[in-house]
């Protein structure tokens, strides 16, 4: 490790929804709507739009403290290389984090992959290491929430068309 730099964690996490690219993009890119697709967001404010690249607030539900974690984030989508980058603005007790989020068409789905690479301050209440198990978890819990709810309202608005 060189001299003043930070340990980094990094995760990577994958899941495949089985419905159509457009539905799985356009229900996970919008942001304001992620207290409905996330079980861990309070709310998400958008605090600007300026073509693909949002900037927004993110609030957490309260942890068992009764601390309402919030963060300011931007990320920029392209939808045509499947691809969208996130990083974190307003770093709380991260030194960074970056995301990097990854959409592959299959046959009868979609893969998405999160790629997250972070490092946190050397005062943050916990060590890189413990984050990097913590959002291991915590991705796969999300993901496969993600994945339910998008199935769930892409086959509701299959059956009412």
């Amino acid at each position: 490790m060189a001299a003043g730099r930070l340990p980094s964690g990094r995760t990577e996490q994958a899941i495949v929804i089985a419905a159509p690219f457009a539905e799985v993009w356009e229900q996970t890119n919008d942001v304001a709507a992620w207290p409905n697709l996330f079980s861990e967001y309070a709310a998400a404010e958008i605090l600007d739009t300026d073509g693909d690249t949002t900037t927004f607030r993110l609030t957490m539900h309260p942890d068992a403290n009764g601390t309402a974690w919030s963060w300011v984030s931007r990320r920029t989508a392209d939808r045509a290389a499947g691809t969208v980058r996130a990083r974190r603005v307003e770093t709380g007790p991260f030194a960074f984090m970056d995301i990097l989020w990854t959409y592959t068409e299959l046959d009868g789905g979609v893969e998405l992959r999160w790629q997250q690479e972070f490092a946190m301050k050397p005062q943050a209440p916990v060590d890189t290491a413990w984050m990097t198990a913590n959002i291991t978890v915590n991705s796969a819990v999300q993901l496969a929430l993600i994945r339910d709810r998008v199935q769930e309202r892409a086959g509701a608005r299959a059956e009412a068309s």
